[in-house]
């Protein structure tokens, strides 16, 4: 690489982190919709009589089963199809969060299911409606349980962000893109400076939620290995 490769490559960074700023919101988006979609299914399968756990769990199947990719295509351009305006923004947001509530789902149905039924007969016997246990007593319980495999659901929602720029989401690596097409010598570093991005951004993120796991960890309860993709 010339000295002139280098240069392009530093001015071209500030603009990789502004796509990157957007994977973010695209991350931070799909993990919130993931995160109450799922713990609404998980409550479905657990609670719920037959018919309706059954419908979650076809949810579930359904959206664990098809890619990523084609349920981008699926909810932007379906959508589209029948007129109803949606940003590549938000369809991005939608697509993955409802493929990461699958995930969640699964996580939040086996750290309820650790916190145990007696828990829930213990708060129905002290005149508690099932509402009320499961709001005060077993979803304080779940959530804590639920942090260490959460973690493994961060790190790959976070990297799925980038398939948002296959439906015209501008984020970082499709500005990698831009960069590799007006000089194709900063192909390998602009990818690279985009791989330490990520490696930096998947290091804080299970940083801070293994601190959160310490500060919360219920001493003697588990919850591992739900949810994860194979």
């Amino acid at each position: 690489m010339t000295a002139s490769d280098w240069r392009g490559l530093v001015e071209g960074i500030p603009s990789l982190l502004g796509g990157l700023g957007i994977n973010l919101q695209i991350l931070l988006g799909l993990i919130a919709l993931g995160f109450f979609a799922g713990i609404v299914v998980a409550l479905i399968q657990v609670y719920a009589p037959r018919p309706l756990a059954a419908v979650a769990i076809g949810y579930e199947w359904f959206f664990r089963g098809v890619p990523e990719m084609v349920l981008l295509m699926l909810i932007y351009f379906g959508l589209r199809q029948f007129h109803v305006p949606i940003s590549p923004f938000i369809a991005g947001v939608i697509a993955l969060g409802l493929r990461s509530s699958a995930y969640q789902s699964q996580i939040f149905r086996g750290a309820i299911q650790a916190v145990g039924s007696k828990q829930m007969m213990a708060a129905l016997s002290v005149g508690m409606t099932r509402f009320q246990a499961i709001r005060h007593v077993i979803l304080p319980q779940a959530l804590r349980l639920s942090i260490p495999p959460w973690s493994n659901e961060f790190s790959s929602v976070l990297k799925d962000t980038t398939l948002t720029s296959a439906i015209g989401v501008i984020e970082v690596f499709r500005r990698a893109r831009f960069i590799m097409g007006r000089n194709y010598a900063l192909a390998l570093p602009t990818f690279m400076v985009v791989a330490l991005f990520f490696l930096a951004l998947t290091y804080l993120g299970n940083w801070g939620l293994g601190a959160l796991e310490r500060r919360y960890r219920i001493p003697g309860f588990e919850a591992k290995g739900a949810g994860e993709r194979f």
